[in-house]
């Protein structure tokens, strides 16, 4: 069976964003002391980013001017509450939505499946293909002109069921798998792709607490062993902040503050922007966001 073709991304430069706090650095540290621009030419940069959705008298602008500059193997998560536009910016750094702006990599090629892959929210797991089909999909911009995938793309596919511990279900229908199982056989097609920058779409919302982190922390694991750069739209803030150097925190489609763990989450700025009275607390080391 031949691979569906996958939606092209797209990408762009950071810049002062107008609506930003003023007391949020522009680059801030990550958990290793360093910054973006420290880590040399970013792995992905977006410039004033503007999507748009619906039509006539409903079309809205949903992004207002969203400036991004992900560095190489760095941890990005996008937060913010219900509606603040932070799935409807990763969609748009993807491609996957139309978008005005510049979205760029190192490469300045335009940004496609070989640069970009991304694991969306809700998966699409067609029937009638088992766990090795559809983790091969992820070869599909690497196919030839024949659109047979070659010796190689099944080395990876098998590389990657290994490392995802997926062996052993390779031949299961995909329709068949548990909501844990499907986010890492999404997970492993997104890997199939090996592009050098991974996109999250809320990649645990519909899993319980300990599939969540266990997701998380795979993903983490391998961005640390393969350097990957890793970009996630993720609500849970205490996830967020377990696994992330920075964080980009959106209100109402801008960038209300952005840096490292510590800068974002704090207990004034996350009050005004859910509009609701929170606390952070450090309990084992971890900051961790309770209601007031």
């Amino acid at each position: 069976m031949r691979p569906a073709e996958d939606a092209l991304p797209r990408v762009a430069h950071w810049a002062h964003d107008p609506h930003e706090a003023a007391a949020t650095p522009t680059s801030s540290p990550g958990r290793d002391g360093t910054t973006a621009g420290a880590q040399g030419t970013p792995a992905l940069t977006a410039s004033e980013l503007r999507i748009h959705l619906g039509s006539g008298r409903a079309r809205r602008e949903v992004v207002r001017g969203v400036d991004l500059d992900v560095g190489h193997g760095e941890f990005l998560a996008l937060i913010g509450p219900n509606g603040s536009g932070k799935s409807t910016l990763l969609r748009g750094l993807a491609g996957l939505i139309p978008a005005e702006g510049v979205v760029t990599v190192p490469s300045g090629r335009p940004v496609g499946p070989r640069e970009v892959a991304v694991m969306p929210q809700t998966p699409i797991l067609p029937p009638g293909m088992n766990v090795a089909e559809y983790v091969l999909l992820g070869r599909t911009p690497h196919l030839g002109a024949f659109g047979r995938e070659s010796e190689n793309d099944r080395r990876v596919v098998d590389d990657v069921l290994d490392r995802l511990d997926l062996r052993r279900h390779e031949a299961r229908p995909v329709i068949e798998l548990s909501g844990g199982e499907s986010q890492r056989v999404a997970l492993a097609r997104a890997l199939a792709q090996k592009t050098p920058v991974l996109l999250l779409d809320e990649p645990t919302s519909a899993l319980d607490i300990g599939t969540a982190a266990g997701v998380l922390g795979l993903v983490d694991d391998l961005r640390r062993r393969d350097g990957l750069t890793v970009v996630v739209a993720i609500h849970d803030l205490t996830v967020a902040a377990r696994y992330a150097d920075r964080l980009v925190l959106l209100e109402d489609g801008v960038v209300a503050a952005r840096g490292s763990v510590e800068q974002v989450l704090t207990a004034e700025t996350l009050s005004r922007v859910y509009r609701t009275p929170l606390e952070v607390h450090r309990i084992a080391g971890r900051l961790v966001v309770l209601p007031a």
